[in-house]
């Protein structure tokens, strides 16, 4: 705890956080990875559904499709429901529920599966034939595991919820199954809970005189000097030659990404030519204001986003020579500088290196970035895995198993790993029911998730979907950063915009100010009690208070911080008069 202190007051500064526990309506990732020998009560009893556990035989509960569904009971009397002899993936058990438009319906149910360990998915199927797959885990035998997920209804209507697995030799038990259903007001209130729980502390703050005596209506001044929470937005090579963009910029965000600039494709467009000097540039700008910078990427792993010479001339060793070269070109050259690197990007999307080099080609590249550059994040860092419940490439249970597989390389236990998760969502409601399920489960492995690429489609609503994708993983108890794809029209920006050709803000340029005055302490003006206390809610962050005498008009100003790090903190400062 750094601490100046000036002037001849005596300022006696007790800080006390006061920890919170998580509330079970707003956010539950504890126990959504864990195997249990027992099954997990049904959420909120149920729920709208009928007969959650079962302990009615199958009332409310119907066969979908080819298969068969009986009731079971457990060597322990626990009930259950079984599909069996399926013939399709979607043949299993289902029940039709009405849900309402504009309301938030969270699902969540105990699955298990005969044999092995296969997916299981969650699947909501409208009268009009669509389906949204509203989650997805890896369930196995022996065990139940949470399958947690949900939909944002659009409109009013019957719907039917049904289970799902590929692998049709295998029967997929259910138990305990809940659909909650929540107003977006109701969703919004659990936000504003978790926000202060998790990224505000209460501090007690007295002043007193020389004498200890408490200083009854000496007026204090809060101003916080930096936040905690990292909330950035993406960079371009126009901030280099805009004077326009680079103030717009530094005064808005601390931390940041480069769209294109650190990427293979950008620094060797020919082999042999390395050119850092559009990177080196950007670097140089965001150390002169105090910008953070994630490192994006050193390698991508879709075939197309290779230097043209990559995929035109190399052989398989030629391309393990090179790839050699430029993982420990790029991360020896910003050794240090960054907070993180996107090690390979979408390689669950796409396998490039893996086909040229092998099945550990990932893994390798990560031990060896850890090596290069042993201080900072190294990340994966995928699309569609929170804003796109239907793409299974990238679902949250490919996600964990591929994070697995990285960290069970030689030498990986030990790495320090983050989650990155892109969220390029489209012009539609954001299902921000799924989008808190994947957040639950990822967060459930106790590594760090960022939101790395955040933007929304254009569209009449992009503002408002901006703001609930952003409040939503601000709020998340896991995740401990955000990055945006978002800027100014004139640098390229196309998708959210956020200030026009004049750097005037659009609308989602004002969500975006609104939320960063929001998610700070503004300043604090007001004066102590009788027993020369104050009784503050404060981000976490740094800060500077200023006390003073009414009497004598002397004053004090120190520095201290705010941090979830420390849930209680007593901290006293003595200045002689």
């Amino acid at each position: 705890m750094f601490i100046e202190a000036y002037t001849s007051l005596l300022l006696t500064c007790i800080f006390l956080y006061f920890g919170h526990g998580t509330s079970a309506s707003a956010y539950n990732y504890t126990t959504t990875t864990k195997c249990l020998k027992v099954p997990q009560e049904a959420l909120y009893g149920g729920g709208i559904i009928v007969n959650p556990d079962f302990n009615h035989n199958i009332e409310g509960w119907k066969p979908f499709g080819q298969g068969k569904i009986e009731e079971r009971i457990s060597k322990d009397g626990n009930r259950f429901l079984a599909a069996h002899s399926r013939q399709n993936a979607s043949d299993s058990f289902s029940q039709k529920v009405q849900v309402e438009q504009g309301k938030i319906y969270t699902f969540s149910a105990s699955v298990q599966v005969s044999e092995g360990n296969e997916i299981v998915a969650v699947v909501f199927k409208f009268p009009t034939g669509d389906e949204i797959r509203g989650g997805d885990v890896i369930a196995e035998h022996g065990c139940w595991t949470l399958l947690k997920g949900g939909i944002v209804a659009n409109f009013t209507s019957p719907v039917e919820i049904l289970f799902e697995s590929k692998n049709t030799a295998v029967e997929i038990w259910v138990d305990n199954v809940s659909l909650q259903p929540f107003t977006k007001e109701e969703w919004r209130s659990h936000q504003y809970k978790s926000i202060i729980e998790r990224r505000k502390s209460q501090v007690r703050l007295q002043v007193t005189q020389s004498n200890k005596t408490p200083l009854r209506g000496a007026r204090v001044s809060i101003k916080q000097t930096k936040s905690d929470f990292p909330f950035g937005c993406g960079m371009n090579h126009n901030i280099l030659t805009s004077t326009d963009y680079q103030n717009w910029f530094a005064s808005r965000f601390k931390f940041t990404t480069f769209t294109n600039e650190m990427k293979w494709y950008s620094t060797e467009k020919i082999k042999g030519q390395e050119n850092y000097t559009i990177a080196d540039g950007m670097v140089k700008f965001a150390k002169e204001n105090g910008i953070s910078i994630r490192g994006h990427n050193v390698f991508w792993d879709d075939p197309k986003m290779q230097p043209g010479w990559v995929n035109i001339t190399l052989s398989s060793e030629e391309l393990r020579t090179a790839a050699a070269e430029r993982i420990h070109s790029v991360v020896s050259r910003y050794k240090g500088q960054l907070i993180a690197w996107d090690v390979m990007n979408e390689n669950l999307h796409f396998r490039f290196f893996e086909d040229k080099l092998g099945e550990n080609a990932s893994a390798a590249f990560y031990y060896t970035a850890q090596q290069l550059d042993p201080g900072t994040m190294m990340f994966m860092n995928e699309y569609n895995t929170m804003e796109y419940s239907s793409d299974e490439a990238s679902s949250p249970a490919n996600y964990k198993k591929k994070l697995q597989e990285i960290l069970s390389y030689p030498g990986n236990a030990n790495l320090t790993a983050g989650i990155g998760l892109q969220g390029h969502f489209g012009s539609g409601q954001p299902n921000l029911a799924y989008m808190r399920s994947v957040l639950d489960f990822l967060g459930a492995t106790g590594f760090p998730i960022w939101l790395t690429e955040v933007d929304v489609g254009v569209g009449p609503n992009q503002p408002q979907y901006l703001e609930e994708v952003l409040r939503e993983g601000y709020s998340h108890p896991a995740v401990q950063g955000i990055i945006m794809f978002v800027g100014p029209i004139t640098a390229g920006f196309n998708v959210t915009t956020l200030a026009d050709k004049n750097f005037n803000n659009t609308p989602s340029g004002d969500v975006v100010d609104r939320l960063i005055a929001e998610w700070k302490t503004g300043p604090l003006e007001t004066t102590t009690d009788d027993q020369g206390f104050i009784d503050v809610s404060l981000f976490h962050g740094g800060y500077e208070v200023t006390a003073e005498d009414n009497v004598t008009n002397s004053s004090t100003t120190l520095s201290f911080k705010v941090t979830k790090a420390e849930p209680q903190a007593f901290i006293q400062v003595q200045i002689d008069t």
